[in-house]
């Protein structure tokens, strides 16, 4: 039998999709699976909606949940990590405080001063992790879905031999954009994708073996529906050559190009992003309107039964991970791993996200090269900014945060270094509970 533990299961839709997935695979079907979480309520929950899957799918797996990590941990095969490091109430100061100072964003999970500090805030739990996994089950794979992705997975991976990767939706979901922007069966698509999460490049997209750029060009030029859709990433394919993964919303932030005038905003970034409207406001709203009626949505959703396509596979990376790792069908994904010279221009040891092949043995992550020169001025930046970040936690110095946000393009296109520094010391201060590894909070 295989133990596969979920740490954050209390994440009820996206543990529910994942099970649902695992337990298609022949193989996986008899699976041990603990949930953990440290939210009692949502645990109970979770444990419901799971052995719902398991008894009208009628699979011969366990379910377990229990608040104690170190019993969850104890002889997993695989671990996976959806965990969110405090509540709407602690991660909106990294938007609000920003804002204040006129650096406006819109997510706010992967990089600039509201990634850097959400991975400050994060990394610590995560090691908390992996250090119990080194004690109750060395053996075992971590797969990873927490943001930032990029900046957790590389600082995990320099502290601990665990075998880790990061598992993203923006690949495959961008893969399959386009190719409805281009009315071609999935299916006839294949593609080379590679970079660091969020800002990674299809370096090859091709439909039944010939080129599709031409397509997807003529589909952006000649169709506004389509061009309105993701008016950032249009605006970045134009511009670059090169179409770019994880949507208008994530993507507006992490450049010089289009947050930092209100008019630029009002332009590119709300009707267009692919993030609601990309409002915080409204997605703060809807995060607060969900943690209040999560209860009620859960206790619908139980009571439906669950149809055939329900229990149908989806498209999510872990589960097809899962049962390769067991000895079932190879599979090909994109993955989050070290910069081993797979990508020769950017930061060797930094996280990467290239072409992964899994089987018995193991990743086996596929060689790149270089990226084109257009792709790669702002990734090799991205990647620094996110590795001095890593570095600033480790020896717990808040003068490299500071400086690692002095060179976020959006921060340094709207604020001088002193204002950059004073927003930086506000963040510290209102944070500092959540930083242990800073000896003093103050740069």
């Amino acid at each position: 039998m295989t133990k596969i533990t979920f740490i954050g299961a209390g994440s009820l839709g996206f543990t529910s999709e994942l099970v649902r997935d695992i337990l298609t695979f022949p193989l996986l079907q008899d699976a041990t699976l603990t949930l953990m979480d440290i939210n009692p309520e949502r645990l109970e929950f979770a444990k419901t909606a799971v052995t719902k899957i398991i008894t009208e799918g009628k699979y011969p797996a366990k379910v377990s949940a229990t608040l104690d990590r170190a019993e969850a941990l104890k002889d997993a095969d695989v671990v996976l990590t959806t965990i969110l490091a405090g509540s709407t109430e602690v991660w909106r100061h990294d938007i609000e405080i920003p804002k204040k100072y006129g650096v406006d964003i819109n997510v706010g999970d992967t990089r600039g001063p509201s990634g850097i500090f959400r991975f400050l805030r994060s990394i610590n739990p995560m090691m908390d992790i992996v250090g119990d996994m080194e004690k109750y089950c060395p053996q075992a794979v971590l797969l990873n879905y927490t943001n930032p992705m990029a900046m957790l997975v590389s600082a995990i991976q320099k502290q601990t031999s665990i075998v880790t990767t990061g598992l993203c939706h923006s690949v495959q979901g961008t893969a399959m954009m386009l190719a409805e922007w281009i009315g071609a069966p999935f299916e006839e698509i294949d593609y080379t994708c590679a970079g660091i999460n969020h800002q990674a490049w299809y370096l090859d997209y091709r439909w039944n073996g010939r080129d599709a750029y031409p397509l997807i060009h003529k589909a952006i030029t000649e169709q506004p529906e389509i061009y309105n859709e993701e008016q950032v990433r249009n605006e970045m394919y134009l511009a670059l050559g090169y179409y770019v993964t994880e949507s208008s919303g994530h993507n507006s932030e992490y450049n010089w190009w289009f947050r930092k005038r209100p008019d630029l905003i009002e332009k590119y970034c709300t009707h267009g992003t692919g993030w609601n409207p990309g409002a915080y406001a409204y997605i703060l709203k809807e995060y607060q309107h969900n943690e209040a009626t999560w209860k009620d949505q859960v206790k619908e959703r139980l009571a439906q039964p669950l149809s055939a396509e329900d229990l149908r596979r989806g498209h999510e990376y872990a589960a097809y991970i899962i049962n390769a790792l067991k000895g079932g069908e190879p599979f090909k994904f994109n993955g989050n791993v070290r910069n081993t010279h797979l990508i020769t221009n950017l930061p060797e040891d930094a996280c990467v996200e290239v072409p992964v092949y899994v089987d018995r043995a193991g990743f086996h992550p596929v060689h790149v090269g270089a990226l084109p020169p257009e792709c790669t001025l702002l990734t090799q930046l991205s990647s620094g900014i996110e590795e001095m970040t890593i570095l600033a936690s480790l020896v717990g110095d808040p003068t490299l945060v500071y400086r690692a946000i002095c060179h976020d393009p959006l921060t340094a296109s709207v604020l001088s270094l002193a204002e950059i520094k004073q927003m930086t010391n506000e963040l510290f201060a209102q944070h500092k509970d959540y930083l242990p590894q800073f000896k003093h909070h103050k740069v």
